[in-house]
């Protein structure tokens, strides 16, 4: 990862009445946690644009939000998709033996006996555990669990160790 690459938590995936509000699709956990921002990034064409957040709570099984100079349906509409960011140093740091997501992507997935498996290309959430996607030679999901599979993050080589079998 890039140092000053902002980090993305969200997207604005729907509209939420007539005055402008969005449904926000948030990555973080708990997912109203994006409303602890105060300022968003959102990606247009032209690059990253900064915005101030007026309100954001949780609603039902989303997070509703408004944005300051968004006050109708139609300007919302014309941001529906855009992810929502927060530069860097705005995450606090994590804590030991955790790590955020985006930090993971891209690093080589290495096994125990030294056989690279590919490169982190996404991670997601499932109600047992977090399982990481690593594309190579073929597509692997993996399971993020540390010790029993995840032997070893290692920024510095920007490598992820695992114990798990070439042939899975």
């Amino acid at each position: 990862m890039q140092a000053g690459e902002p980090i993305v938590l969200g997207r604005l995936s729907g509209l939420y009445g007539v005055r402008g509000a969005f449904k926000v699709f948030s990555y973080t956990e708990p997912r109203a946690a994006i409303c602890d921002y105060s300022r968003w990034l959102l990606r247009g064409a032209d690059g990253w644009h900064e915005v101030r957040l007026i309100e954001g709570r949780e609603h039902g099984r989303t997070v509703v939000a408004r944005l300051e100079g968004i006050d109708d349906r139609d300007a919302a509409a014309a941001l529906l998709g855009t992810d929502v960011a927060v530069p860097r140093e705005a995450l606090a740091p994590a804590e030991p033996g955790c790590f955020y997501w985006a930090d993971l992507v891209g690093l080589a997935v290495v096994t125990t006996d030294g056989i690279t498996l590919g490169r982190v290309e996404r991670l997601f959430a499932t109600g047992a555990n977090d399982v990481m996607v690593v594309a190579g030679g073929r597509e692997r999901w993996l399971p993020f669990v540390m010790d029993s599979v995840v032997r070893k993050v290692d920024f510095e080589r920007c490598v992820i160790e695992v114990d798990w079998d070439q042939d899975w």
